[in-house]
């Protein structure tokens, strides 16, 4: 046996990394992300001017001050509220579990639901509780007050709209999360631009909520910002665990350039919405395809059984690389997940997906 399988914790040993495919040139429709970049050239060249004036040779401002009051009044945040900023929302995924993790501890989460809750409690030491989700990926919500009764879930984990399944759970059945849990109930709203609706206006009314947000699916996936907010006596000892300097100063001066022009980003969610409701609309008439309502930026779609890994192949071979979850979850045999593109992009979408499930 060498050194590391001694040293390494055999939970880890068993897991698999994170994989993100080398994609080569490829229509990239597989990842959430916004399709389009800074909208015009004045905006670039106003952006870049204002990297040109950061110190790249200091350390940036610890608690990014800039950026998190932009942040506040962007969220309409509450004032009594805390405002935690991290490396994109997986490190803070990463601090809150971190911050319950004593010994006999677990973290529960519906599921199918975004991979990272299992994983990080996993690299924490602690069990995640897996609650089914109903067959149309409705919550079970008596199932979900019966799992928090049985294991007193230090946290709760709450996708809003859910991740790989794209909807958005009555507000009502959110509630009854908040009232059966003991424990913190995160609010996950990564999609929030792309369904419009907030708990963020319920923050200070639970001692238990906290809202969790990204700026990835908003247009800056390459700045990795996060942000938690919610009651200080959550978030205080949250920051505990932050490492210092989490968020880099080419990263604070970007952001805060983009939030003073937040409207050009809200005009692009805008637009991604409506080619949203276009593209649901046209891959529900495809033959054998159920699509299922999405209040995000991406749609699940369920083919006829055994296609979806053919088809996932047939359409990278021709050049469009969309999510095969086929095979990661019993609620998800046979689906695939597709991002929305630009309409240019989501037209060849359409055109190689009819292409492939009219193959033999």
């Amino acid at each position: 046996m060498s050194a590391a399988s001694e040293r390494i914790r055999p939970e880890i040993r068993a897991l698999s990394a994170y994989h993100v495919p080398d994609t080569g040139d490829v229509l990239k429709l597989d990842a959430m992300e916004n399709p389009y970049p800074w909208p015009d050239a004045a905006l670039r060249a106003a952006w870049l001017g204002t990297l040109e004036e950061v110190s790249v040779n200091r350390y940036p401002d610890p608690r990014a001050r800039p950026v998190s009051e932009r942040l506040r009044r962007q969220l309409a945040l509450p004032d009594d509220q805390r405002l935690l900023l991290g490396n994109g929302s997986d490190e803070l995924i990463q601090l809150v579990t971190l911050a319950v993790a004593r010994p006999g501890a677990k973290v529960l989460a519906p599921e199918p639901t975004f991979v990272m809750y299992r994983m990080i409690a996993t690299f924490c030491g602690l069990d995640c509780i897996g609650v089914p989700l109903r067959d149309d990926f409705g919550l079970d919500t008596e199932a979900m007050e019966a799992a928090i009764a049985e294991h007193d879930p230090a946290v709760v984990w709450l996708a809003w709209p859910n991740n790989p399944s794209g909807n958005l759970w009555p507000r009502a059945d959110v509630h009854r999360i908040l009232r059966a849990a003991r424990g913190l109930v995160v609010v996950d709203e990564a999609y929030q631009p792309f369904a419009e609706d907030s708990f963020i206006d319920e923050l200070g009314q639970w001692d238990n909520l906290v809202v969790l947000r990204t700026l990835s699916k908003l247009g800056l996936a390459g700045l990795r910002l996060g942000a938690l907010a919610g009651p200080g006596a959550w978030l205080d000892e949250i920051d505990k665990l932050r490492l210092p300097y989490n968020v880099n100063v080419l990263t604070q001066a970007s952001v805060a350039f983009a939030l003073d022009h937040f409207d050009r980003l809200a005009e692009q969610a805008a637009a991604i919405r409506a080619e949203r409701d276009r593209l649901q609309a046209a891959l529900g008439r495809l033959p054998g395809v159920t699509v299922y309502p999405s209040a995000a930026n991406f749609i699940l779609l369920r083919l006829p059984q055994g296609r979806a890994r053919p088809v996932f192949e047939g359409l990278l071979a021709e050049g469009v690389l969309i999510k095969c979850l086929d095979g990661s979850h019993p609620r998800l045999a046979d689906c695939l997940r597709v991002t929305v593109g630009t309409s240019e992009e989501n037209a060849r979408l359409e055109a190689a997906l009819q292409d492939q499930l009219a193959a033999a």
